[in-house]
């Protein structure tokens, strides 16, 4: 027998593209009328599943975490409305997660790739500039089409943030991803990073705090997109003051990137660089955080339609997953209010469905 749920609410297939009329029929969606009467019928607005483009399921403070955690911290993302995940980099063997019907999709992107004793201990691979390329194909092999880069990281012998690895060997280790048919994407804080990032042909830019005016256009014309993660910049603040009695020049940079983190982020919005939304939940940040991270954006000054594409629409086609559409898996979020008018809805929905199973409600 069918499972069938009927949404007799305004289904927002894309932010000016609002229908009525929407079903899943044994997970799938479709704008056909079942001949069948629906087992539930869910009201509100409708949107696809939540994605957290910059996650780290199975990763915690110290490195990788035991299953237990890890399907606690994914199920704390997908009560959120977090059906999609880009992981980021863990240490662990999530796939795992990805067989199980109840937990978000998830796309891997392996481990992180560091400078040797340039990253937090226990999370990533830690190379030298000669083994960069050869790890990043071996990651590219792992992941499911993505590898991520440690762009930056404090040097304790200069006292501030530098490029982990030089211009030349990042673009030789983009170019071998490619040839793997990776992407590639890179933890930036600082401002140089960014330059030999989008030297080397990055797909993407993390963090972005050092995203400078001479960036913008460059983002633009590579299609390069940044996923801001402000509520994990939110803490640079904390690292600044523990790190000033020591390295003031570093506490002084990493200040002056908070200052100016949402000014950067609705610049880039503005000149039309493409924005995603991830929240860098795994090791000092909470999981089950997205809604916090969407009115972070709309904090820096993004329209809730823009804001909502970041974190659904937009963030699905560049990840090249469905949204709403007939016979797309039936992976969406029940709101109580219209989000493009009330963005506030997203922190309390009333639904969450997953493969066509009501998995949270209220």
């Amino acid at each position: 027998m069918a499972n069938i749920i009927e949404f007799s609410g305004p289904v927002l297939v894309a932010a000016d593209d609002e229908r009525r009329g929407l079903w899943s029929v044994d997970g799938k969606l479709t704008f056909e009328r079942p001949a069948t009467p629906p087992d539930r019928v869910l009201a509100g607005w409708v949107l696809p599943g939540f994605v957290d483009a910059h996650c780290h399921i199975g990763l915690g403070p110290g490195g990788a975490v035991d299953e237990e955690t890890t399907l606690a911290q994914a199920m704390a993302d997908r009560n959120a409305g977090t059906l999609l995940i880009r992981d980021a980099g863990s240490p662990g063997n999530t796939r795992w997660v990805q067989q199980r019907e109840d937990l978000p999709r998830l796309i891997r992107a392996g481990r992180h790739i560091a400078r040797s004793k340039r990253y937090l201990r226990g999370l990533g691979h830690e190379v030298e500039p000669d083994e960069l390329v050869e790890t990043v194909r071996k990651e590219a092999r792992d992941g499911d089409g993505w590898v991520k880069l440690v762009g930056d990281w404090i040097d304790r012998g200069v006292g501030d943030l530098t490029a982990s690895f030089p211009a030349g060997v990042v673009k030789e280790a983009i170019a071998a991803a490619h040839d793997e048919g990776a992407r590639v994407t890179a933890h930036c804080f600082a401002e140089q990073t960014i330059d030999h990032m989008l030297d080397g042909g990055i797909d993407c830019i993390e963090h972005a705090t050092g995203l400078l005016p001479r960036h913008i256009p460059r983002l633009v014309e590579q299609d390069v997109p940044i996923v801001p993660t402000l509520v994990n910049i939110a803490t640079f603040p904390d690292i600044a003051a523990q790190a000033k009695p020591k390295f003031p020049d570093y506490a002084q940079h990493m200040t002056s990137l908070w200052e100016r983190r949402r000014e950067r982020v609705f610049e880039a919005y503005e000149a039309g660089v493409s924005i995603y939304a991830g929240t860098d939940a795994g090791s000092v940040i909470k999981h089950g955080r997205i809604a916090d991270e969407m009115q972070e954006l709309h904090d820096a000054g993004l329209p809730p339609a823009a804001v909502l594409n970041a974190a659904t629409w937009g963030a699905r086609a560049w990840l090249g997953t469905e949204g709403i559409s007939e016979g797309a898996p039936a992976d969406v979020v029940v709101c109580r209010e219209d989000p493009r008018q009330e963005l506030a809805t997203v922190h309390r929905l009333s639904h969450v469905v997953l493969r066509g199973n009501v998995v949270r409600w209220e």
